[in-house]
Order: structure tokens, then C-alpha cells, then sequence
């Protein structure tokens, strides 16, 4: 059986950061910044100048993701935060118009990315890595957990590479409930920590 560890994405494991995002969709493209900036600033960013944010933000506290790590090798990672600094959710059309959350409170955090190398998956690391993000946040103080997970079980065939959102029953088999469908095959979710 595999050891499974969970840690935070800190400056020290920027290249545990690096494999984890390399091992298959776009996470080494993106390096986890699609949803730190708006579009326009997106478009003119090369790999290098997104790379450098995530280190810069990897620097910084709290942490903006978690490393899931099988058997000592970095294999998944989740970005788990305050919701106000993932700015591009706030303008997506979808999420602002259905979110039940004040976009300008910092006690909701958001889990906007999932990344899991072809090799480790199906070994249930989502779900892990989710489990941990919900602890994470606690623990930095958020009153409110949201997603917007994609529901394959919806008719529409979704890219793998956009599964990057996570899936819909992952985050139901972990307490958090439907509060909007803004289309048939993505729902928001949401999960109170006060509660």
C-alpha cells in the first residue's frame, strides 16, 4: 500500500510544485494561475513570468495550494484559499452571478484546482487532497469552503483536461452541497466550517 502524504505548498517545495503540475493536462502551462489574474494579464504572461508568480506565492503565507506526495514523490496538488485573491472567480459570469457569498469577504475560501500526474490517478487523490484542503482552511481560519466542480454525469462529455474544477461527487462525498447549477454540467458547491 502506497504512503500518502499531504504538505503545504511552501517555497521549499517548489520543485516537488513543479512535478506535481508537469505530469499530464495544462498544469505546467498554467502553473496554477489561471484563476490568480484576469484574463488580459493572462494572455501577455509567458510559463516563466507564471512560474515565478507561483514562487512568489509559494513564499508567502498562507500557502496557496497542498502537495499530495506518494510514496515521497510530489503526485497531486490542490489550490486551496481566500477566495478574494483568485481574482478571475469573481469574473466569471457563472460564479459571480450564482456564488450565495459576498465576494468581498475573506472568511470564504476557495478550492479552484486540482492537478493529479497520470500515473497516480485513480488512487482516489482528489479525494485526499480535498480532505486536506478542507482542514487547511479551517485551520487559516475560513468560515466557508467553495468549488465549482464539473458533474460528467451531466450529458456532456468533459475534456480531461478540464477537470482541473474536480468532479461533482468527489466534493458531495465530502459534506459539501450544490448551492447553484449556473450550467447543466457545472455546479457551485459549498461547505460551512462554522457549523
Amino acid at each position: 500500500m502506497a504512503n500518502i502524504t499531504i504538505e503545504p505548498a511552501t517555497a521549499n517545495r517548489f520543485d516537488d510544485a513543479q512535478h506535481a503540475l508537469s505530469g499530464g493536462g495544462d498544469g505546467h502551462g498554467c502553473q496554477c494561475q489561471w484563476w490568480m489574474m484576469p484574463n488580459s494579464q493572462w494572455q501577455s504572461t509567458t510559463i516563466e513570468q507564471r512560474a515565478d508568480m507561483l514562487r512568489d506565492e509559494m513564499s508567502a503565507q498562507p500557502a496557496p495550494a497542498l502537495i499530495a506526495y506518494v510514496d515521497g514523490e510530489a503526485a497531486g496538488w490542490v489550490r486551496v484559499g481566500p477566495r478574494t485573491r483568485q481574482v478571475r472567480l469573481a469574473r466569471t459570469r457563472n460564479f459571480a452571478a450564482n456564488s450565495q457569498e459576498p465576494w468581498d469577504d475573506e472568511s470564504v475560501w476557495a478550492v479552484s484546482c486540482f492537478v493529479v500526474r497520470k500515473e497516480h490517478r485513480n488512487q482516489g487523490l482528489n479525494a485526499r487532497l480535498l480532505a486536506a484542503a478542507v482542514d487547511f482552511a479551517r485551520a487559516g481560519g475560513a468560515r466557508v469552503v467553495e468549488a465549482y466542480p464539473f458533474d460528467p454525469n451531466a450529458g456532456k462529455k468533459i475534456p480531461v483536461n478540464d477537470l482541473y474544477h474536480g468532479v461533482l461527487s468527489t466534493f458531495q462525498d465530502a459534506g459539501f452541497r450544490e448551492v447553484a447549477r449556473p450550467q447543466p454540467h457545472l455546479a457551485i458547491v459549498s461547505l460551512d466550517l462554522a457549523g
